[in-house]
């Protein structure tokens, strides 16, 4: 795939893109990160992007390198120089190289930052219209524990094994289930579900990245008189859905038509997802 690269600020041939085996996000995943996406060629959201990453590394205590409108302009810079209609770009800071191996943070001292810049791959516009199947997935993260669930910390091995399960059973994403039986999240989504024509989302003291796309679905739902609750989703009551869709800054809204192999409402995209999805897309063009 080709792609753009800038480390520190200077752009960097791909093959030549290299990253040092002791830096602590490769040694530790002691790193954070945000992706996005260009409508029109332009980053979409992209200072909300930058000050959630900033927020993210406030969280886990690594220090910004640069301010972020110094970061904006590399953005934009990278973004720049990447030859496609539409891009997809990934900005990530680790905290660095350690003077020696150790999991202590003090030991490093200069962080690093990335930009990812590769031409954008949507999902086939059929799947809007089909929808997707989701399997359930308990998990225990010990991002939660440690009150940084809210941070997108680099280390994603749960969502990692949470996919694997879902492909393996013939799914396409798998809906994050918590130690008590409540919904959260997908792999790298929120998760929505309409209850009696009502919208429902987990809020955020439920341990969830809270998502920019997320954001702007509550927003759309509000202007468009749709009554939201910011509220719990026991998996128990997911079979008792509506609609179900999840969202991404990338994917924008997906309807879920199946959950552990259980049709989802009438097992088909339902109105109000259809609905949202369209005010989402009309917001952006």
């Amino acid at each position: 795939m080709p792609s753009t690269v800038m480390i520190d600020g200077t752009l960097v041939a791909p093959e030549r893109a290299v990253v040092s085996v002791f830096d602590r996000g490769f040694l530790y995943g002691d790193s954070v990160f945000e992706s996005l996406r260009t409508y029109r060629g332009r980053p979409f959201d992209l200072d909300l992007h930058l000050a959630r990453l900033a927020r993210s590394a406030a969280r886990v205590l690594i220090p910004l390198p640069i301010g972020l409108a110094l970061l904006e302009r590399e953005v934009l810079q990278a973004i720049d120089a990447h030859p496609s209609a539409e891009r997809y770009v990934r900005v990530t800071l680790t905290r660095g190289v350690g003077r020696s191996l150790g999991l202590d943070p003090e030991l490093a001292e200069t962080p690093l930052r990335v930009i990812a810049v590769t031409d954008l791959k949507l999902p086939p516009a059929a799947l809007y219209e089909r929808g997707i199947r989701a399997i359930t997935y308990r998990i225990e993260r010990a991002s939660d524990t440690v009150g940084v669930a809210d941070a997108k910390i680099g280390n994603y091995l749960l969502a990692i094994l949470a996919m694997r399960a879902a492909r393996a059973a013939g799914a396409e994403e798998a809906l994050l289930e918590s130690a008590n039986g409540e919904l959260l999240e997908g792999t790298t989504s929120n998760l929505f579900a309409v209850f009696g024509g009502k919208l429902r989302t987990p809020p955020e003291s439920c341990a969830l990245l809270p998502g920019i796309t997320r954001a702007h679905i509550l927003e759309l739902a509000r202007r468009a008189g749709i009554p939201v609750e910011l509220r719990v989703i026991p998996k128990a009551e997911l079979a008792g859905a509506d609609e179900v869709f999840i969202c991404s800054s990338i994917r924008e809204l997906v309807p879920v038509v199946a959950v552990d192999s259980k049709p989802v409402g009438s097992g088909e995209p339902g109105p109000l997802t259809r609905e949202l999805l369209r005010l989402y897309r009309a917001a952006r063009f």
